[in-house]
């Protein structure tokens, strides 16, 4: 893609976000707003498991930890803005704590690992009552409000989760693209090679852990003043396998797989309403012919295309060697 060419498509991107949800309802608001926190979670999700190559099926309890730390404490007065870093400061600590398993298991036998803790945190809010509700769960988290500029109605908290999620995306692109970015690949790939070449694989495998699990603490943190009413049941398994779905669909490993993803996972369903009851079929036939003809995401289907119509040309290996044909 042509240097100027990719700046101008975040442009358009973007430009298109802001005009989205004018004159729409307060659903359609709120379903762009659930497809951009999302969009946050599964930027998380995309960098333990596309970058790093770690499996992960407990993003919905980073969820659940940002969501309940960042309830709680608006709950007793404290603003959103003090409250979030809280909750994705504990994010990161539990992150660490779960990446340690990665260091010794690897492939399902992680994954196990990662849907038992999932499965932990959600009996934990499920059974601690004094602190979490229980199954009645939390209600009433006000949103932010910045005196000039409310996010009370539908509409600004869209613009408010907006401004969030490009931030977090221009964080995420310099982790990407940083030393750590190649880092993370480098582990994806061949861990062994990456620690002969002087990767500390034990500490890339951390972290890939502990800021995949702050994405979800983040998107839990915005979760909670958008719906204003939490319970253990929003962050169970299915949740996790859900936040899975959009990082496959749109394409582990790619940078804007995320955002493809979440928007098919949450907009999709929305789209197929008109068919009554057999939109989940159509639904889930629509995916599972996705991932079979296109496994690598929505975003390698722009590859393979390219590389149909505009094929690479091959160089004969005796040629590429500088040898001449007799």
């Amino acid at each position: 893609m042509k240097r100027w060419l990719r700046p101008l498509l975040l442009v358009l991107l973007l430009a298109l976000a802001i005009i989205a949800p004018l004159g729409q309802g307060n659903y359609i608001v709120y379903t762009l707003t659930s497809w951009l926190i999302f969009s946050i979670a599964a930027m998380g999700l995309n960098l333990t498991l596309g970058y790093a190559g770690q499996i992960s099926l407990a993003q919905a309890s980073f969820m659940a930890i940002g969501a309940y730390t960042t309830a709680l404490l608006t709950l007793a007065g404290w603003h959103w803005v003090l409250a979030m870093p809280l909750g994705l400061i504990l994010c990161f600590a539990v992150g660490l704590l779960l990446g340690y398993p990665a260091l010794r298991v690897k492939g399902h036998f992680l994954a196990f690992v990662t849907l038992a803790f999932n499965t932990l945190v959600f009996l934990i809010l499920r059974n601690e009552e004094w602190l979490t509700g229980g199954s009645y769960g939390l209600v009433g988290m006000p949103r932010p409000d910045f005196g000039l500029f409310s996010t009370m109605k539908q509409l600004p908290f869209y613009y408010f989760t907006l401004g969030i999620t490009v931030i977090a995306s221009l964080v995420m692109w310099g982790i990407v693209r940083s030393p750590w970015g190649r880092a993370f690949k480098a582990l994806r790939e061949n861990p062994v090679r990456a620690e002969s070449l002087g990767v500390d694989t034990r500490r890339i495998t951390l972290l890939a852990f502990a800021i995949g699990s702050v994405y979800g603490g983040l998107a839990g943190a915005l979760i909670t003043p958008l719906v204003q009413f939490i319970e253990p049941g929003s962050f169970g398994v299915g949740h996790s396998l859900r936040i899975l779905l959009m990082v496959v669909v749109g394409g582990a490993g790619y940078f804007f797989g995320p955002f493809l993803g979440a928007g098919v996972v949450i907009m999709l369903p929305e789209m197929l309403r008109f068919t009554a009851g057999y939109y989940l079929i159509i639904y889930s036939a629509l995916v599972i012919v996705m991932l079979v003809f296109v496994p690598s995401g929505l975003i390698g289907i722009g590859g393979r295309l390219r590389e149909k119509f505009r094929p690479r040309r091959e160089v004969r290996a005796d040629m590429r060697e500088g040898a001449r044909l007799q």
